[in-house]
């Protein structure tokens, strides 16, 4: 049995499934937690020994770039196909979607205590667009997917956000949306300018990646599918919708946004972008080599500027993504590299930040880090965890997302010594507002006025740690990252034409 399906299908009947025992049995409590978490968590636990399967057996059984394949018939008058295919990038994310996943599941749902089957139904099912838009190779299935992000985010930030969720919600909604509509019609240009070439109908990535293009037209649907993954990302100035909705969405959510839906626009400018469009990313490369350089400082320099802990936090996710449309249009193997760590780190880093953001907010119903005040004498083992991802967020030798901003501006440099050295500004800009965040928050003298606090137990310090250990990992030794994430096998057409078009 093809595992991908199963991979994809899997979260959202766990939803179902999640959703029906709260309907089922509304009031059980195994202890003090909700049946729909029970399945929710249950339904993470097979996920991950499924993925497990496929990472660990399927490189020894089938050789060649692609680790998985699936394909069948959906539409075939309109030539489109069930199509799913896995790298070493896909594999990559999804493993990164999954420990964030737990990560929430075991230190933020439990949080949820209206209508939790349905927040854990809408989460998973999340979840399985998100895998959905990793794995996913014909473009109308990759649209089917990207869309059903949306939705699901959309409702959890509206039911269950914060105080100005509506309007966060609804900002959300109409960007994503709006820039999603210029991809599908960047998708149906391509299908049909293929199919006036050729007679042949098809929403087939590897087909259409043969399609010949004018200079005007291949830019033309690349600049609609970059503006869709720019609003995602998201690049300056498209981002305004970010800073609501990762500050009033529920915790969950916002490690969600943060650390995997951040994360499809990054995967779409590798995917489709540079290997779809090369000579029109190339031509390109230089604006959005510009945006990507605005977005460092930007969000950098207003990060500095912030009093809530969570919109810091946001802003800093702007300019950390940057560094990844840096990386990912210098046009070469170490700058793609570098901003796929990056992606990796900093999925870790700013997810395990909101998680502590949204434990802070729990228990003193404040994110203002005037209010807030020192928490290390009340709150060690948090203080401590939350210390060491603001220092690995900042850039911090040894950590992971070091070694991804460094390949960064090492590429960078190859390409524009002036965009590289300019570009260090950020990292100066992140030590400033990394620290600052926790000496205001951590160490500063604890406020008069505070209750007795309950630190982390030892249970979510052990959760924290393995995102610990793996930021440590790739931080020192990043190599077999770069190795195994390499995306394939249409990287090799992109530098010498050539190369397989399918697994």
């Amino acid at each position: 049995m093809n595992p991908l399906p199963a991979l994809v299908l899997l979260p959202v009947m766990g939803g179902g499934l999640a959703w029906l025992a709260e309907r089922v049995r509304p009031h059980t409590v195994v202890p003090s937690r909700n049946a729909s978490w029970w399945v929710m968590l249950a339904t993470l636990i097979v996920e991950t020994l499924l993925l497990a399967m496929v990472t660990f057996n399927h490189p020894t059984i089938r050789t060649g770039p692609w680790l998985e394949h699936f394909s069948m018939p959906w539409i075939p008058t309109m030539g489109i196909a069930v199509r799913l295919d896995m790298d070493g990038l896909s594999l990559s994310l999804i493993w990164l979607s999954l420990l964030l996943c737990f990560l929430c599941a075991c230190l933020a749902t439990r949080q949820i205590t209206v209508k939790a089957g349905t927040f854990h139904f809408l989460f998973l099912t999340t979840l399985t667009g998100i895998i959905g838009t990793f794995l996913a190779t014909d473009l109308f299935l990759f649209f089917f997917f990207w869309e059903l992000m949306l939705v699901p985010m959309f409702v959890l930030i509206a039911v269950w956000g914060h105080e100005d969720r509506q309007r966060a919600a609804l900002k959300f909604f109409m960007f994503t949306q709006g820039s999603g509509l210029l991809m599908l019609l960047s998708i149906l240009g391509l299908v049909i300018t293929h199919d006036r070439e050729t007679g042949v109908l098809t929403f087939d990535y590897f087909t259409l990646a043969q399609t010949h293009l004018s200079p005007t037209l291949s830019m033309l649907l690349m600049l609609g599918f970059f503006i869709a993954f720019a609003v995602k990302l998201p690049i300056v100035p498209v981002h305004v919708w970010l800073p609501g909705a990762h500050t009033q969405a529920p915790t969950a959510a916002s490690v969600l946004l943060a650390g995997i839906l951040l994360k499809t626009g990054g995967y779409g400018m590798i995917r489709f972008n540079v290997m779809l469009f090369p000579d029109a990313a190339m031509h390109f490369a230089p604006v959005a080599m510009g945006l990507g350089v605005v977005g460092v400082l930007y969000g950098a320099w207003l990060s500095c500027a912030q009093e809530d802990i969570k919109r810091l936090i946001a802003y800093s996710s702007i300019s950390h993504m940057g560094f990844v449309v840096l990386g990912i249009f210098t046009g070469s193997r170490m700058g793609m590299q570098g901003a796929i760590i990056q992606m990796l780190a900093h999925g870790l880093s700013a997810g395990a930040l909101f998680l502590i953001a949204g434990t802070i907010q729990d228990r003193l119903h404040t994110r203002d880090m005037n209010r807030i005040g020192g928490l290390w004498t009340a709150m060690p083992r948090l203080s401590a965890t939350g210390l060491f991802f603001a220092v690995a967020s900042l850039g911090m030798p040894g950590l992971g997302n070091f070694a991804g901003e460094f390949l960064v501006l090492l590429a960078t440099w190859h390409v524009s010594p002036i965009i590289a050295t300019v570009t260090t500004v950020g990292l100066v800009l992140a030590a400033i507002y990394a620290l600052r965040m926790v000496n205001r928050v951590f160490l500063a003298a604890p406020r008069g006025d505070q209750l007795p606090l309950k630190d982390l137990p030892i249970q979510q310090m052990a959760i924290f740690a393995c995102a610990m250990i793996f930021l440590v990992v790739l931080g020192l030794h990043p190599q077999p990252f770069m190795t195994f994430s390499a995306p394939s096998p249409l990287s090799v057409i992109e530098v010498t034409g050539q190369g397989e078009h399918a697994p």
